[in-house]
């Protein structure tokens, strides 16, 4: 036989980790409050309050929500919190802000709740691209949750990673 060609990567024990395998499927929306203001800008508690009692808050089970203003409407900090107590029992997640502020909430849960005991004392490298919306924050808090248990931190593919850490 002729040079037998071996997958040298295959045979390692180096990990990949994908961050696109623990992107959740459920839906993203942005709810914007602009329209329960008065011309967009001013909050008027009774109104806003009838605005939120007659909500039909069930359409968003199982979603991740990003409350916004898109105005520059001062909102206080209590008119999200009200609409974050009626979106408790459906929604997945409900945070302040845009939709790379809510992913990023997503996966600082997914990168906090990670079992490490695949990574003790092993090369590890985090894939990098990817064709859903991984925020480049997610890449940072995985790199730093690994950086405690991990043998070396690579970044990309195993044919063409950069070196980020190694155990000394």
């Amino acid at each position: 036989m002729a040079d037998e060609i071996i997958n040298r990567v295959a045979s390692s024990k180096l990990v990949v980790v994908d961050l696109e395998d623990y992107y959740p499927q459920e839906k993203r929306l942005v709810f914007d409050i602009k329209d329960w203001l008065y011309e967009g800008f001013v909050l008027r508690e009774k109104e806003f309050r009838q605005y939120v009692k007659d909500h039909d808050w069930s359409q968003y089970k199982n979603h991740f929500i990003a409350l916004t203003c898109t105005t520059d409407a001062i909102v206080p900090a209590w008119a999200y919190m009200l609409i974050a107590i009626e979106l408790t029992p459906f929604s997945k997640k409900t945070i302040i802000g845009n939709l790379t502020n809510l992913e990023t909430s997503i996966y600082q849960d997914i990168i906090d709740n990670l079992d490490l005991k695949t990574f003790i004392d092993k090369p590890v490298i985090i894939k990098g691209c990817s064709n859903k919306p991984v925020p480049e924050n997610a890449y940072i808090m995985l790199s730093e949750k690994l950086k405690p248990v991990a043998k070396s931190i690579m970044y990309g593919e195993a044919c063409s990673s950069v070196p980020l850490f190694k155990k000394r």
